[in-house]
């Protein structure tokens, strides 16, 4: 479930870098978010073919994958927003 979650928002955030550089605005920490996020999908799809590889299934949907997979994004979501916060400081001085 780790993997369903940060690749689906990864691709969020893909989708967003895209509309924010289409748009001409700032998008450092937008672009550092996804990067972050895609970096995390590879990750879980690496820990999934070992799985494969173990015997086990790729995809782990049990409550204990969800609820890390949650941690990871509220933890991401953080990390996005104090970077975002820090840009933002960084700009008005």
């Amino acid at each position: 479930m780790c993997l369903i979650i940060t690749a689906c928002t990864a691709a969020a955030f893909t989708l967003a870098f895209l509309m924010k550089k289409k748009s001409g605005g700032d998008y450092k920490s937008v672009f550092m978010a996804m990067l972050m996020f895609w970096a995390a999908s590879l990750m879980w799809s690496m820990d999934g073919i070992a799985s494969v590889l173990e015997g086990e299934g790729f995809f782990d949907i049990s409550l204990e994958d969800t609820i890390l997979g949650i941690i990871i994004l509220a933890s991401g979501l953080i990390v996005f927003m104090m970077h975002s916060v820090w840009q933002k400081r960084k700009a008005v001085s």
